[in-house]
Parts: structure tokens; C-alpha cells; sequence
């Protein structure tokens, strides 16, 4: 039917990540500041006259899921199913951000696919209803609708703008190895935590755009499950800090760690070091937006 639209989606990384309590239904309630970066998937849209969601991508992802389990793919059925869109869509993902890697790559997709469709169809939704849509898809997801710097609380979904940060060099590595998000939570002892993220404290930092104090109070309490069991990531944030990162934290559920730089041309020497240094892992060199 010929429109195709083209759709970016920025990946996430946790300047401070805080698991506040438990609810009955299994889920942890969180508080923790996300923030965007400018290294995205990209969506391809076209509307079609028959019926089927053709899903497909440029590259198979690490646990060989099939289409129809794909975010991408149960948002656009999401959206068909709610609002008796007539005919299908055919969705072309490209994959840039490194898969299973604590970035919300899977729930930026999902996002992109949300407003994707909302446009292509013309079914005018604003961001509230899509989030509304978006958090039964995933707890990440009106994050990655909405996107800059936010403070995020309940399972993510509660989400408060703060105060924009922009360009500030990042640096990532994700190293091989995979970590399955539901092992992170079940796993953490939430009354054994001997600290907290200061999200009070990094959200006045944010006002002020005070980058050194930012980098020095980044904090994830999830690194008491992952670290233990992947040292990797403590090699890898102190590898970062030696190599000029001013700070550095494990995102997410990890595996990915990161570090902030003061200045680009810092970030590029570490980056074209950890590129050397470690052939194997995902290196991207990106900013915040």
C-alpha cells in the first residue's frame, strides 16, 4: 500500500536504579533515573491489505525468539486486536543496540511500534494512552514512549521528567554473556541491601548539570546479584574508570556496563582501546539525548 515510515529507537541506560519493595503479583517497585542515548534500532512501517503482521529483522537474537513472541510483533497485534485496524502491516526491524544487554532495546522497539502504528493509521492517541497501552507490554515501555531523562517509580510506569541532559559521551561494553532479568530480581535480598541509590541528590545534580557529581553518585542495587556472579562487569567498570570514564555502572539488569567521560575525545581514545582490548564485546561509543 506503499507508505513505509521509518521509526528510531533510542536505547537506555540507569544512571541509579533502587528496588523500593515487592508487590503481591511478583513484580518490584522501583526507583530509578533513565536516561536516553542516541544509539537506536530502527523500524520500518507498511501497511498491507491482508490481514497478517509480517515481522522480520536483520539478525536473529541470542535466544532465537520466534516472531510472534517478539515485542515488536505483540504491540502491533496489540494495537490491530484494540482498535479493529482493517488489513496488516508488514514491520522490518534493524538492529543496532546489543540484545539482552539492560539498554530496553526489546521494550524501545515495542515503543517505536506503538507510535509507529498510532501514526500510520491515523488513530490519534496521544503519549498518555499510549503508555497507558505500552506498560502491559512492559514495565520499560512508557519510558522508551517518552524518552530524555526521567525519574521512573511503581514498576517503572510512573515516570517524572527532569531536567534534560544532552551530549554527555557514553561508553559501553557488553560483554558475551547473558543475564536473564527474572534470575536478577528473584534472587536479590532486598533487606540485605547496605545501600541506596540518593536519587534526591542525583536529581538536583541533573538540575544543575554538575556531570562530575552525577558520575560520582551513579548506583544500581542489581549489582549485588550480577556482579558476584560475573565479575566481569566490576573488571569492566574499573577498566572503564582507568581509562578516563569520571564514573561507571552496570545498567539495568546488566550485562552492559557503561562509563560517562568528561569530554569526547576521551571517549573515543577508551573506546578505541576497549575495541582492542576486547574484540568479543559489544563496544558503542554514544551520548546522551
Amino acid at each position: 500500500m506503499g507508505n513505509i515510515l521509518i521509526k528510531k529507537t533510542p536505547a537506555k541506560i540507569n544512571l541509579t536504579l533502587d528496588v523500593t519493595g515487592k508487590l503481591e503479583n511478583g513484580y518490584h517497585t522501583l526507583s530509578m533515573i533513565m536516561q536516553s542515548i542516541d544509539v537506536c534500532d530502527e523500524l520500518s512501517f507498511e501497511k498491507t491489505a491482508d490481514e497478517t503482521i509480517l515481522f522480520s529483522m536483520n539478525k536473529e537474537l541470542p535466544d532465537k525468539i520466534p516472531a510472534e513472541k517478539n515485542l515488536v510483533y505483540k504491540a502491533a497485534k496489540l494495537m490491530k486486536d484494540t482498535f479493529k485496524i482493517d488489513g496488516g502491516f508488514k514491520i522490518h526491524l534493524t538492529k543496532n543496540i546489543p540484545a539482552a544487554a539492560g539498554l530496553a532495546g526489546g521494550s524501545s522497539d515495542c515503543a517505536a511500534t506503538l507510535i509507529g502504528i498510532n501514526e500510520l493509521c491515523g488513530l490519534g492517541l496521544d503519549i498518555e494512552k499510549l503508555c497507558e497501552i505500552g506498560v502491559k507490554l512492559g514495565a520499560d515501555v512508557p519510558f522508551c514512549i517518552r524518552k530524555g531523562t526521567m525519574l521512573a517509580e511503581g514498576i517503572g510506569e510512573i515516570l517524572t521528567p527532569l531536567a534534560p541532559l544532552t551530549g554527555i559521551p557514553v561508553l559501553l561494553i557488553k560483554p558475551n554473556i547473558s543475564i536473564s532479568t527474572p534470575y536478577v530480581y528473584k534472587h536479590l535480598k532486598l533487606n540485605e541491601l547496605d545501600y541506596h541509590p540518593d536519587n534526591k541528590a542525583v536529581i538536583s545534580y541533573i538540575k544543575d548539570n554538575n556531570i562530575k557529581k552525577i558520575a560520582a553518585s551513579l548506583s544500581n542495587v542489581l549489582e549485588t546479584v550480577t556482579i558476584p556472579e560475573n565479575p566481569i562487569i566490576a573488571e569492566l567498570k574499573h577498566y572503564l574508570t582507568e581509562n578516563g570514564a569520571i564514573g561507571s555502572l552496570m545498567s539495568g539488569s546488566g550485562p552492559t556496563t557503561f562509563g560517562i567521560f568528561e569530554n569526547m575525545e576521551t571517549a573515543k581514545k577508551a573506546y578505541e582501546k576497549a575495541k582492542a582490548d576486547f574484540p568479543d564485546f559489544d563496544v558503542v561509543l554514544c551520548q546522551t539525548m
